[in-house]
């Protein structure tokens, strides 16, 4: 059916249509704001019907990585421009590609200044973070990696709430300094293969960035080396999850990010740090991992219930669901360190669960906003007499948000838990309390801002979604019904890329193989 995307650079083409959706809107008069974001959300729409054939054309028993495109770059000292997906990096970039639509339909009526710049950082954000899902060679991981924060920085900063500065540099510190050492990792894994002291033959080229290379010797690296290896990484990832203690500057930037930004962070960049953990220190570093398990089981436990205490005690709405992605992320990790393929595929899909029932939150309290100018929820009261329509919507994603059955939420947390009991059944216990905390404020806010008499005078005149703010949030609410009842595709999406991670990493499995015998990423057979 959508056979031509095998004929062109299909992975390319999406990735850098929205940069040069970005580049012909430099060209365009800036004070024609409407024909301005009309062309950019065109673009953003363009480029997720591009993307969408992928769901249907990727093998799911064909080999793990797909749609491979390679080409010479910078060869004195091996980096190669390699695309490539999975499974998992397929549903982070629909996901990237969905919310990236849906960010520009919201910003339509949120944006009335410098609309021109504004969406031109939107465009180039989106090539950044399809970039970096898409991305086999380590040295152009970390061009987009990083390319990614100059964008978000400015939409903070110039677009954000009153604390709009502090709050872009913190983030742009904060998750710059996770960058550099993360690089060093990076740097350290290059070096320590092209010094030859491996004694890896028959890979050909030694100095070279590949990812799937250093997939190749993780079994010759020594343990104290995948130690420091790993911390370096973690450094890098833990901040962009945000983990706790890294999870600080979260709060700030999604509070004073406008309404698109908080979409994009919560329902993509956070992903980057997870998805970092699974396609590199995973897989690449089995030993450090279980060297380091025990302390980020318990990093991720307490971000858990940490998360979950501090939401219940926000009084801005925002604020209240930024704290709630620090204990939704939190539980993702410990899918992911349960190193099994329950874990893991409860984690992973639970990433793709918090960026729409997230994502959608954050798009509720800016429709709020907009309206009221306030994100207090001691000013609301009694909303669902006024907005029946938004009171709706709002109640089935929160449903969604806090794994009631029927809905996505409840299938990634269930799963998760499957995989910490099968490991340690306290880590299980813990992660059942987090979620029992989850309901509850999230229920006590739906609570206090639907129900109850409608006493401010200045909610009397409300208006009730428009069919705008329709478009962009159904789509949402179809996907949270559709994992939650037929999880299945996802799932079958996600077994070959789970199955390779998971026999790499995990102990009993490696307690019983041979390192040498160890299948190498393109040779992973069912």
């Amino acid at each position: 059916m959508f056979d031509w995307i095998h004929n062109i650079p299909i992975l390319s083409v999406v990735t850098y249509l929205p940069l040069v959706g970005a580049l012909l809107i430099l060209f365009m008069n800036k004070e024609s704001g409407g024909s301005i974001r009309r062309f950019a959300t065109l673009v953003a729409f363009v480029d997720f019907l591009i993307s969408l054939p992928l769901w249907f054309e990727f093998e799911r028993t064909g080999e793990l990585f797909q749609f491979r495109e390679s080409a010479s770059w910078i060869p004195s000292i091996g980096v190669r421009y390699e695309f490539g997906i999975d499974g998992i990096s397929l549903l982070l970039v629909l996901l990237t590609t969905l919310l990236g639509v849906i960010s520009f339909l919201s910003s339509w009526s949120a944006i009335g200044e410098r609309e021109k710049e504004y969406y031109i950082f939107m465009l180039l954000l989106q090539t950044g973070m399809l970039g970096v899902f898409m991305a086999m060679d380590f040295f152009l991981f970390y061009v987009f990696w990083e390319v990614m924060l100059v964008p978000m920085y400015f939409l903070i900063g110039i677009w954000g709430g009153p604390r709009k500065l502090y709050a872009a540099i913190k983030f742009f510190l904060y998750t710059l300094v996770g960058s550099v050492v993360m690089l060093l990792g990076v740097l350290a894994l290059y070096f320590y293969n092209s010094s030859g002291l491996l004694g890896f033959e028959g890979l050909g080229n030694p100095r070279t960035f590949a990812i799937l290379q250093f997939h190749e010797i993780s079994a010759l690296i020594p343990p104290s080396m995948q130690w420091w290896i790993f911390l370096a990484f973690f450094v890098g990832f833990a901040i962009k999850v945000p983990m706790f203690p890294f999870h600080t500057w979260l709060p700030d930037a999604h509070v004073e990010a406008p309404t698109a930004g908080s979409v994009i962070l919560a329902g993509v960049l956070l992903k980057m740090g997870t998805y970092g953990f699974v396609r590199f220190s995973l897989p690449i570093l089995p030993e450090g991992t279980r060297a380091l398990l025990p302390w980020m089981v318990a990093l991720s436990l307490i971000g858990i219930i940490y998360g979950a205490l501090v939401a219940m005690a926000q009084k801005d709405m925002k604020k209240l669901v930024a704290y709630s992605s620090v204990s939704h992320l939190g539980f993702v990790m410990l899918g992911i360190f349960a190193l099994n393929s329950a874990g893991l595929n409860g984690g992973i899909l639970q990433m793709i669960n918090h960026g729409l029932s997230t994502g959608a939150l954050f798009l509720l309290v800016g429709v709020i906003y907009e309206r009221r100018h306030t994100r207090m929820i001691a000013d609301y009261g009694g909303l669902s007499s006024k907005m029946p329509l938004f009171a709706t919507v709002f109640l089935i994603i929160t449903m969604a948000s806090i794994g009631l059955p029927t809905l996505n939420g409840f299938v990634g947390e269930f799963t998760i838990l499957v995989g910490a009991f099968s490991r340690t059944w306290w880590w299980a216990l813990v992660g059942a309390i987090g979620i029992v905390l989850g309901a509850a404020y999230m229920l006590w806010m739906f609570q206090r801002v639907f129900f109850g008499p409608l006493d401010n005078p200045d909610n009397e005149d409300l208006e009730d979604l428009n069919k705008r703010e329709l478009l962009y949030l159904m789509p949402l609410v179809i996907l949270c019904f559709w994992i939650g009842l037929y999880p299945k595709p996802f799932f079958a999406i996600l077994e070959k890329p789970v199955d390779y991670i998971v026999r790499r990493v995990d102990a009993d499995y490696a307690a019983n193989v041979d390192v040498a015998a160890v299948t190498a990423p393109a040779e992973v057979s069912e």
